[in-house]
């Protein structure tokens, strides 16, 4: 028997099966292409000849594929779905709440024991400090799995049995980052404009991100306890900065579509009359809907 087996093998299954086998950890692997196997293999690993039989080799079972509808696909064969009973179940793959709550209903009809999970790092940091899973669902299936995954990754972190936790974190993990990509590629054509290192920029934000973190905190806090008075910064404000942003990318003919969004949104708060609050306060423009 493994401790573990790890069905989907792209480049974050390949990252997960490789961590827990540096670990120490005896890994069953299974992908619908075997080649992909090899090097995990030469680890160490055992490949499945098929779904049923990962899921007969191991206690635990880690999913990390497309989606979930990926996911029923493999595991609703009969001869799969039997073999899982009793077990446990680690859904790593990217959904949404919703998704989370489908797949626990999914487990439980079947007698699995469920857990939701999300990765917040990429392929490379697997098995490192900087690597975080956070999970939530059955606790029970946590505690079985909580070693194992402890060897996937530098944090974990159970966010209760309410399933859909962790993979809306993720999601809101997922906005932050993506909405913040988009700022900083559109501050590298105000870089490319004036002739300045988009490199040099992209060093700046490092050395600065744990302000920027602090500044997010104190956001979050004043969102949570419903305080926005008494800012250092206001919404007023920040709808100044973000009119010059657009201002600057007319000017220097960049495509205005991201500091146009921002513009908009922080207007928004203006003439809704929370000009003089925190940026925070912008939150009560987004619950309205657009």
């Amino acid at each position: 028997m493994s401790e573990v087996s790890v069905i989907g093998l792209g480049p974050m299954g390949i990252a997960l099966a490789g961590a827990l086998l540096r670990s120490g950890a005896r890994v069953t692997v299974w992908n619908r292409t075997s080649a992909k196997a090899e090097p995990l293999v030469a680890e160490g690993a055992a490949l499945a000849s098929s779904v049923a039989a990962a899921v007969q080799a191991s206690s635990v079972v880690v999913v990390c594929i497309a989606d979930y509808q990926a996911t029923y696909r493999l595991l609703e064969a009969t001869e799969v779905a039997s073999a899982l009973a009793g077990k446990v179940l680690v859904q790593l793959s990217t959904g949404t709440p919703q998704d989370a709550r489908h797949g626990e209903a999914w487990a439980k009809e079947r007698g699995v024991d469920y857990l939701d999970g999300a990765i917040l790092a990429v392929p490379s940091q697997m098995g490192k400090s900087e690597s975080s899973i956070i999970v939530s669902g059955s606790e029970a299936a946590f505690q079985k799995s909580k070693t194992l995954l402890e060897r996937m990754a530098g944090t974990v972190s159970y966010l209760g049995e309410q399933v859909g936790s962790a993979s809306a974190l993720d999601l809101a993990f997922i906005s932050f980052v993506f909405a913040g990509l988009l700022g900083f590629y559109h501050g590298a054509r105000i870089c490319e404009a004036e002739g300045l290192r988009v490199g040099d920029f992209g060093s700046m934000l490092a050395d600065i991100a744990p302000a920027i973190g602090a500044m997010i905190k104190q956001d979050g806090d004043a969102i949570q306890a419903g305080a926005f008075a008494g800012a250092e910064s206001s919404v007023e404000m920040c709808s100044r900065g973000a009119e010059i942003v657009l201002r600057q990318a007319r000017e220097a003919r960049i495509d205005a579509v991201i500091p146009a969004f921002a513009s908009g949104l922080f207007r928004k708060g203006v003439l809704a009359g929370y000009g003089a609050e925190s940026p925070g306060a912008l939150i009560k423009v987004l619950r309205k809907g657009m």
